[in-house]
């Protein structure tokens, strides 16, 4: 049983409005969590804020709380706009901010981001929104086109804005905030803070409070192992790693998009189901990748720093550090990932004798000493492959031709006899469906589908190879 807040955390100590509250209540928000205990009472008091936080630390409702509590729901101008580095993150934010508005009357949310049609956007920008969350890249051209005005604009948030710095949003970011009114309220949200961030903040902040919470988990959520290894060893050594701990999930860092290449092919060859993420993917791959990752069809996500940022993995078992990062509070970040919320985690971390240097500097940072394993403790290099328990089937078709999750669901169980327990999630995105099934029922499935009817029309259907190198090729749209 969970105990009551005390009076210093609990979200009535904010003074909000008691369905705001309510609402919080309703959402299982009980205590604040640290980034929200310190940043909440400045940001709704109106101040410029610098915040240190991670994914996962509870800041959307860190700044969204703030920036709904300045909104004029009865004006139909863009109040708040949020920049995010990807369109995942902005995704995400844009589901938290809709949940956090439901106790204010008709709240417009709008999100612009790349990928999507713009067509689309700017039909709902004409019809008027509070809030835009999008991506800077995005944003800019809507207010090249005058399609997006900010001269009412009341609250401006950067949130994760060093990966938006690393992937060279700077100059778009600071013509955006150059369109919003001075007197605006400004919230940067950041996992580091490199030089960039302090210039950033000095161009179009005024007097910010510089808010930083410990970069630290729960001591004993994540164990943490060490493993040394050859540069020759690395990549084959991934592969022992999980066939040893055979984990549901793991999501494994690489510094570099050749190194994720690399080890994804090594990893398939071996027989376990991975596949990459990085910046050289299209929106559309990148998109099945994660649908895929997330509905158990794949078992490991190998990934770059900047392509996994923003992601929120629920249950994700394992972190491999293939390499060790420079930067120790990116160590800190990748391996948060893993143990979140009352789960435990483990994060197993690859390291030469060339990178000795930086394991000393995690060290340092966590205040505690490495455990090194020797690598023979993880069995013979061979071993039984690992398969991912689910399999995913495309289907042409999604929002766009009304077709929604429940008919999908219809036409395998009702219709073809599977097991409701058989199938998995459905993905319904604008021109397509995903649906994950057990991956004994994957082509059966994939012929009745074929031969079938899913809402008395015929369909085109697909089976997602872990092992295609451009998931999306021979659909037509996404």
């Amino acid at each position: 049983m969970q105990s009551s807040p005390s009076p210093a955390t609990g979200f009535a100590s904010l003074g909000l409005p008691p369905d705001v509250l309510s609402n919080l209540e309703q959402l299982g928000y009980r205590a604040m969590t640290p980034i929200q205990a310190a940043a909440l009472p400045p940001a709704l008091r109106g101040h410029d804020l610098i915040a240190q936080a991670k994914t996962g630390s509870g800041k959307t409702a860190a700044f969204g709380l703030a920036l709904l509590d300045r909104l004029n729901p009865r004006f139909f101008g863009v109040q708040a706009l949020v920049l995010c580095p990807t369109r995942e993150l902005a995704d995400q934010v844009a589901t938290e901010l809709r949940r956090l508005a439901r106790a204010q009357d008709n709240i417009k949310l709008v999100t612009l981001c790349g990928g999507v049609p713009l067509r689309n956007q700017l039909a709902s920008l004409a019809h008027g929104a509070h809030i835009v969350v999008g991506t800077p890249g995005r944003v800019m051209d809507h207010l090249e086109r005058q399609s997006l005005a900010l001269g009412e604009l009341k609250t401006l948030v950067l949130d994760e804005a060093d990966r938006m710095l690393d992937m060279g949003f700077h100059d778009d970011m600071v013509k955006v905030a150059s369109h919003c009114p001075k007197e605006r309220q400004t919230l940067l949200f950041s996992a580091t803070f490199p030089d960039s961030i302090a210039e950033l903040s000095r161009r179009f902040m005024r007097d910010p409070q510089r808010i930083t919470v410990e970069a630290q988990h729960a001591p004993g959520k994540i164990t943490q192992r060490w493993y040394e290894v050859t540069p020759s060893q690395r990549l084959h050594a991934v592969g022992r790693v999980l066939r040893h701990f055979r984990p549901a999930s793991a999501l494994a860092f690489c510094n570099t998009k050749a190194q994720c290449r690399d080890l994804v092919q090594v990893l398939q060859a071996e027989g376990i189901a991975a596949l990459a993420l990085h910046g050289d993917l299209e929106q559309r791959d990148r998109d099945q990748v994660l649908v895929q990752f997330a509905n158990r069809s794949c078992s490991v996500l190998v990934a770059t720093d900047v392509a996994a940022r923003g992601l929120d993995i629920a249950q994700l078992e394992m972190v491999i550090n293939v390499e060790v990062t420079p930067d120790p509070e990116v160590h800190v970040h990748r391996i948060g990932r893993t143990g979140r919320a009352e789960a435990e985690g483990l994060a197993i971390n690859l390291a030469s004798l060339d990178e000795m240097g930086a394991v000393g500097r995690i060290e340092l940072l966590q205040k505690t000493e490495s455990t090194w394993s020797p690598l023979a403790e993880l069995g013979d290099a061979a071993g039984e492959p690992l398969l991912a328990p689910m399999r995913t089937l495309q289907i042409s078709g999604g929002r766009k031709a009304k077709l929604r999750a429940g008919d999908v669901l219809g036409a395998l169980t009702a219709d073809m006899g599977f097991a409701r327990e058989q199938v998995g999630k459905i993905n319904v995105n604008d021109f397509s469906t995903y649906v994950a099934v057990n991956r004994e029922i994957a082509e059966l499935a994939l012929r009745k589908l074929s031969s079938g009817r899913v809402k008395g029309k015929s369909v085109k259907v697909r089976l997602l190879d872990g092992h295609d190198e451009h998931p999306s090729a021979g659909f037509e749209h996404d």
